[in-house]
């Protein structure tokens, strides 16, 4: 894929709780931001929001994301198999919901303790493993920090 010299946002938007946060940052830095969805997902009347539709196929919307990503795009996804394959597609940054970055040195690990909860659920001990902890305010604001501090580093590239 091809480097841009302006960052731009992709966000996997179906269960996004931090969409208004995001747009907060990209109008603050005047990054585009385009929304990726399964369904029609209300979005701002803003010159630099823009939705896609993609449809009901699994995984529809993370195919989408991850062959539109280049060096310039911020993904915001919960997703560790997408937070995977747009790493390798070479976008500037995968970032968690809760602030939490996606890096080549993390995604790995990330994939592996997926593969074992979901093993984990599916067995035996399923009573014991639950989903992700309830999102925080904590989480609100690392993201903030994160998502901000990525527009920046990737402005500067």
């Amino acid at each position: 894929m091809s480097q841009t010299k302006t960052p731009n946002i992709l966000i996997d938007a179906d269960a996004c709780p931090v969409k208004e946060e995001t747009y907060k940052v990209a109008w603050r830095h005047g990054v585009p931001v385009i929304v990726v969805s399964n369904s029609p997902i209300r979005v701002p009347a803003h010159p630099l929001v823009s939705r896609i539709v993609v449809g009901e196929g699994f995984d529809a919307a993370d195919d989408w994301i991850a062959g539109h990503v280049d060096a310039g795009s911020i993904i915001i996804t919960a997703d560790i198999l997408l937070a995977d394959r747009c790493l390798k597609a070479g976008c500037g940054a995968v970032i968690a919901p809760t602030g939490k970055p996606f890096t080549h040195a993390s995604i790995g690990n990330a994939v592996a303790v997926r593969a074992i909860k979901a093993d984990l659920r599916a067995g035996i001990l399923a009573d014991g493993v639950g989903g992700p902890a309830p999102f925080a305010k904590a989480d609100r604001s690392r993201f903030l920090s994160a998502l901000d501090e990525a527009v920046v580093r990737l402005r500067r590239r």
